[in-house]
């Protein structure tokens, strides 16, 4: 009786088995929610730049709380914000994911190709194209991906972004949804990749109509202007104007209501809209309340928008993380409500920084300028059809990458290295610019290791050009007015990196360590593979300490 008691435990033993609960809940610790919070645009200085004005609950709590990675770089060119979002997620560079610019010239369709652009889908949640998107573009996957894998789909992932860009890569192939903002329309949409319709919670957010209540509210400083000593005067020649025929506070945007939607991403409310979607995201599908862990991919793109516009020592800027850091601790104690503090595992980073605005350094005697590219590759172009009668010889300039006609120049049995030879010779006439590379002989150049290295990685077949152009520091493409980035150097290329939360240990590192290192580390913590293509190394200092 006993041994057929025995015998039945060990049936039982064994049916149990052949029904496994789920991984979270079978001895694999992971968090309940993870929530990647990227900030466009953001320099690393700006956690310093304006922390005593800080509260004590959004950045300083990260930092203070928190681990941050001080020294963190984008390893390669150009530093885009389609680049920065496909490289933290997928712990790879241009050269191996394929995102080589929020733009590139594809030499295999002889056209101009959109990060994102999918054709074969089409826009939910609007009549307009801008949710003709999908990752298809993206050839490696993500961490996103790889946690679904782990968890045989179980685990939710949904990315939010103002840009299409910055919600599909970071989403990842396989993920449960990606919604982004129709400027045409002032709602958030997605596309027939992931969904023939838009949830009803997204429909009621979108019924909300905020952008037009941001803005009734216009746009006037956090605290008196003449607080603000981190800036320039409020109003600046040098500053853009897109949201109002002037660029000085108050911006009244009453005007706008019910129609202009393009303008609210200048704003800073477009942060606080963002992450308002973000915590309905959070409460409708009930992200961090299952068996597995799920991932909340957010990033802030109004930063991005007001930084192009007024560039980094404006008041506008100024007030823009003033007010990010108050959403930030908002959205925070949200999720200490929403998942339970300790129980999400949270990082915040940028996808690239930003230069300084030219005409300010002029004022302070630091070099710096603007090269006209568009206008001298017409110029060129002119040039070279009088000498070899062809026709935009120099197809596509996207971000610094020169594409060259080759099938009219293999057509007429033209010498293209000489061709290479004479453009070069004739782009290193121009003031600011430092050098042009033969994108066909990076490795044989004689350009200092960094630079070159992150040439190489950022250099796709038939996703980049046959010349590079290099600006001298501080200098950059076509835009006197505002910021612009792209470049490898450190004003573009240092970004924050601050960890948060579940199992992150308090305190910082000047260690080296770089955008792809964000995903590797992200794989250990959670201890599944990590991405397809990644080239990354997992941060010790995060990993190590449980």
């Amino acid at each position: 009786m006993l041994a057929l008691s025995g015998l039945f435990v060990l049936f039982l033993h064994a049916q149990k088995n052949n029904n496994p609960t789920p991984a979270a809940s079978n001895g694999v610790p992971r968090p309940k929610l993870v929530v990647g919070l990227m900030v466009d645009q953001m320099r690393w200085d700006y956690l310093y730049r304006y922390q005593n004005r800080y509260g004590k609950d959004g950045f300083n709590r990260l930092l203070n709380q928190g681990f941050s990675c001080e020294n963190t770089f984008i390893p390669y060119t150009p530093t885009a914000t389609a680049c920065g979002h496909a490289c933290v997620y997928t712990g790879s560079v241009p050269s191996i994911n394929g995102i080589t610019g929020n733009n590139w010239w594809d030499s295999k369709l002889n056209r101009s190709m959109y990060c994102v652009e999918d054709k074969t889908v089409k826009t939910v949640g609007s009549d307009s194209r801008d949710g003709e998107m999908s990752p298809r573009n993206l050839v490696s996957n993500t961490i996103t991906d790889e946690l679904r894998l782990a968890t045989n789909f179980r685990s939710k992932v949904i990315g939010i972004s103002i840009k299409d860009r910055g919600s599909i890569l970071p989403a990842g192939h396989s993920a449960n949804a990606a919604y982004w903002y129709d400027e045409n329309k002032g709602m958030f949409i997605s596309s027939t990749y992931y969904m023939n319709d838009l949830p009803q919670w997204v429909k009621d957010f979108n019924a909300r109509k905020l952008p037009d209540t941001y803005y009734a509210q216009g746009w006037n400083t956090l605290y008196p202007i003449e607080t603000y000593t981190q800036s320039t005067a409020d109003a600046k020649e040098y500053e853009r104007t897109e949201i109002g025929p002037k660029n000085s506070f108050p911006y009244d945007m009453k005007g706008y209501i019910g129609k202009d939607y393009w303008k609210l991403p200048f704003m800073p409310q477009a942060a606080t809209y963002t992450f308002e979607m973000a915590k309905a995201a959070a409460i409708n599908e009930q992200m961090g309340k299952g068996a597995e862990t799920d991932f909340l991919a957010v990033s802030v793109s109004s930063t991005d928008y007001s930084g192009h516009s007024f560039g980094p020592n404006a008041v506008e800027l100024e007030d823009t993380y003033l007010r990010l850091d108050r959403d930030i601790a908002d959205f925070l104690n949200f999720l200490d409500k929403q998942v339970g503090k300790g129980n999400y595992l949270l990082f915040l980073t940028a996808d690239h920084g930003a230069a300084h605005v030219p005409g300010f350094l002029k004022e302070h005697n630091l070099p710096g300028g603007s090269v006209t590219l568009s206008s001298l590759v017409k110029k060129v172009n002119q040039e070279m059809f009088e000498q070899y009668q062809i026709k935009d010889i120099i197809s596509n300039s996207s971000y610094y990458n020169l594409a060259l006609n080759h099938k009219q120049i293999d057509s007429l049995k033209l010498d293209i290295n000489q061709i290479k030879k004479t453009l070069i010779k004739r782009f290193e006439k121009e003031e600011g610019i430092y050098r042009i590379v033969d994108k066909a002989a990076l490795d044989q150049s004689n350009l200092p290791n960094p630079i070159r290295e992150r040439l190489l990685n950022g250099n796709f077949p038939y996703r980049s050009g046959d010349l590079q152009v290099l600006t001298l520091p501080a200098w950059f493409k076509d835009n006197p007015k505002g910021t612009d980035h792209s470049v490898w150097n450190p004003y573009d290329a240092h970004i924050p990196l601050v960890w948060y939360g579940w199992n992150v240990p308090q305190g910082k590192t000047n260690h080296e360590y770089y955008m792809t290192d964000i995903a590797v580390t992200l794989a250990a913590m959670l201890r599944v593979q990590m991405p397809n293509g990644a080239v990354g190394k997992a941060i010790e200092e995060i990993t190590g300490k449980k």
